[in-house]
Formats: structure tokens, sequence, C-alpha cells
């Protein structure tokens, strides 16, 4: 298998999924310091999501119906870095988790260590992730005493910056692509052992989950004040990816590890997308059955 993929000449392969790397061989021989596309992925879209959110906090029009005049802002600077610390922390240990529950179970038990010594070798889940930063948005409002829907509807404008620099990211390193195809935009990813023509499923991904909810969300956002309807960009964002995710998991290599029978036929992605797109529909319905409402304010700070 190793000398497939070595004769493997991917359609891709211009940039290395490593950027730089520092070495550290003062300290032990072999040992060193990657900077990597993924890990620059995470902080681009971390950094550019937290610096949106203070636009939105400065930004005191967007929170309150057409009609009504803006006195402040649901949460200040200070809420927003906190939020960000603990998004960091939800993010990447949610991801980890969710990979491990998700999709490699058995590591648990075969080898339990691997969660945390084995980050280099990947494997991070969206919907473990969504699940970490979810938990933190609800800490941070409690601590702060935010609203909660607030701030998640803030978080799911700025969520898809990261989305779509970590797809990228996948398809630098040419991992998580798509099935066997014969379109004339397939490509060779050099992870692949059978070397085939495959979907580059990634960039998919990334023009939907991405882009598609970036541009719902913030026409919602700024053309529709839906900010002013607790709940209704948080919707938007799980019905959107759901059913994205679910309509992309049909082009995208099936899991290994799903049973026999179900194999071919649904994935883990599909089946974890499901409540995500259930529970955005009865978010939309309670947000648009609602009149809309001033958020709680703080004064707006510049």
């Amino acid at each position: 298998m190793d000398t497939l993929i070595q004769a493997c000449e991917p359609t891709f392969s211009l940039l290395n999924e490593v950027i730089f790397r520092i070495p550290l061989d003062f300290i032990r021989e072999g040992w060193g310091f990657d900077l990597r596309w993924y890990a620059l992925a995470y902080i681009a879209g971390l950094l550019l999501g937290w610096r949106y959110m203070l636009v939105l906090a400065r930004r005191p029009r967007l929170w309150v119906p057409r009609e009504a005049k803006p006195k402040g802002s649901p949460f200040t600077v200070e809420d927003v870095d906190d939020l960000l610390l603990w998004a960091t922390v939800g993010v990447i240990g949610g991801g980890r988790l969710g990979y491990v529950l998700f999709y490699n179970p058995q590591v648990i038990w075969n080898d339990p260590i691997w969660i945390i010594t084995g980050f280099q070798e990947g494997g991070m889940a969206f919907h473990g992730g969504l699940i970490g930063v979810a938990i933190a948005i609800y800490f941070v409002a409690r601590a702060r005493k935010l609203d909660l829907w607030r701030i998640a509807d803030a978080a799911a404008v700025v969520a898809p910056i990261g989305l779509f620099f970590g797809r990228l990211a996948n398809f630098i390193n040419g991992e998580l692509w798509g099935r066997v195809t014969d379109v004339p935009w397939a490509m060779r990813f050099a992870s692949d052992p059978l070397c085939a023509l495959r979907h580059p499923s990634q960039l998919y991904e990334a023009a939907l989950e991405g882009v598609l909810i970036f541009v719902v969300v913030n026409f919602a956002t700024w053309k529709h004040r839906s900010l002013a309807r607790p709940g209704l960009n948080t919707g938007l964002f799980l019905v959107i990816y759901g059913l994205s995710r679910a309509l992309l998991e049909m082009v995208r290599e099936p899991d290994a590890h799903m049973p026999d029978a179900l194999r071919g036929y649904v994935t883990m992605g599909m089946i974890l997308s499901i409540p995500m797109i259930i529970a955005g529909a009865w978010l939309i319905h309670r947000a648009l059955k609602a009149a809309p409402a001033p958020a709680p304010t703080k004064p707006v700070e510049s």
C-alpha cells in the first residue's frame, strides 16, 4: 500500500500540509514543531470570528426591530474576549472527543492515551466541536449574565468563517476526499490507497458549509434584522448545515466503520445532521412566531 501511495501523483500538490517546521533536535533527536494548514485554519477562523463578533457588538441597530431605537448591545468586548477563550477550548476539546465517540470509539479501550497524543495524525469531528462550542456559549452566557440565544445567534453569523477555512485545510491535507467519480473536475489524492479519481468533496463543503451559510445568515442579519428575533440565526445555521452535510455525504467517501447493513445507504454524518435539522427548524419556527424584540443591552464600547 505504501508503494501505491508513493506512486500516486495527486492532481493537487502545490502545498504541503506543513507550512514550516522548527527543529528541536537539541531537546531530542527528530523532535520539532510543525505549523500545519489545519492548525492555521483553526487560528484564522477563531480570530476572524472574534473580530467579526466585535463588529456586531458595536452595531446596536442590528439587535432591535427596524422601527425601534437602539440603546446598546447585548454583550461587550470583554464578553466576546471571554467567549473566544472558551470557544477555543470547546471546539478543540469537543471536536477531538466527538471524533473518538462518533468515529473511532474502540480507541477508548485499545489506546486511550492516543486521544491526547494522536493529534498530529488528525481526527476532529465538526459535530463534536459544535457541541463543545454550545457548552462554552451556555456557561459564558450564564457566568456573564448574557442572553443565551443572542450570543448563540452572533456565533452563528461568524462560525461559517471557521468552517470555510477548515474545509480548505482538509483539501490541502488531501483528507476526507470524496467517492470515486468520472466528473471532469475529479481529482487524485496522495493519501488515497486506490489513487482513484474522486470528488473534491472538501471544496463542495467549503462552498456550502462555509460560503452559503455565511451569505444566508449575514443577509438575514444585515438586511432583515434577524438578530432581533432570538434563535433565528442559530436555527438557520443548523438547518442549512444539516441539509448541506447530509447532501454532501452522498459524494463523500462512506464511513468505514458503519455496519454492513447500513454502509452505502447512510453515514454517520447524515445521522448526526438529523438532530441539527430538527432543532434548527424548531428554532426558526419559534423565532418567527414571536414578535421581534430588542435585546437586553449593555453600553456600546468603541
